[in-house]
């Protein structure tokens, strides 16, 4: 089966949750990428529980009347802190920050985070054997679980832009290869 992943599009930065909506930028790039999607073969759509997943997922959830499933396990790790500021914020910001987030610095235990990404995606590949999957979710979800599909420990080790799609090919037989990593033809012009 083809598991397909891709990053939610670029949520506001606020100061009073972890779990903002899609700015106008997001909401663009998440109808860019559901267009990109359109024409390709894809059987069922999962998101993370986190807004800005779903509303990612939604446009492209909607041209093809799926019904999104939601699930716990591929919400990211920052879920619980009281604020989100997009990485890219944060690092030109305050680069020590997110150097310290970047490599598990501040509490956030990266083994942990894995554990039930890589549960979560298992049965979701177990549950669409000979199927295309597509799974919106974040970008920490995307590195833990691009880290196991290598044998690497897990780790965040490269940025996923904003609603870029990752491709991996999940056999019966438990292998796992990665087919393609941070496609983003569907943002340019």
């Amino acid at each position: 089966m083809e598991l397909i992943l891709v990053r939610h599009g670029l949520p506001e930065r606020r100061d009073d949750t972890a779990d903002p909506p899609l700015s106008e930028a997001g909401h663009d790039q998440a109808r860019r990428v559901a267009a990109w999607l359109a024409h390709e073969k894809i059987d069922a759509v999962y998101a993370s529980t986190m807004l800005r997943a779903r509303q990612t997922a939604e446009p492209f959830a909607a041209q093809r009347a799926f019904e999104v499933s939601c699930h716990d396990g591929i919400c990211e790790f920052d879920r619980d802190t009281g604020a989100y500021i997009p990485t890219e914020v944060l690092k030109r910001e305050n680069y020590e920050a997110w150097l310290a987030m970047a490599t598990g610095e501040l509490g956030v235990d990266i083994t942990a985070f894995q554990r039930p990404v890589v549960d979560t995606l298992e049965a979701i590949i177990e549950a669409n054997q000979g199927r295309r999957v597509a799974v919106f979710c974040h970008g920490g979800v995307i590195n833990v679980w691009t880290a196991h599909v290598l044998g690497m420990p897990a780790r965040l080790f490269f940025e996923p832009d904003y609603t870029s799609i990752h491709r991996y090919m999940c056999a019966r037989t438990g292998q796992r290869s990665v087919l393609g990593l941070n496609e983003r033809a569907h943002l340019r012009g």
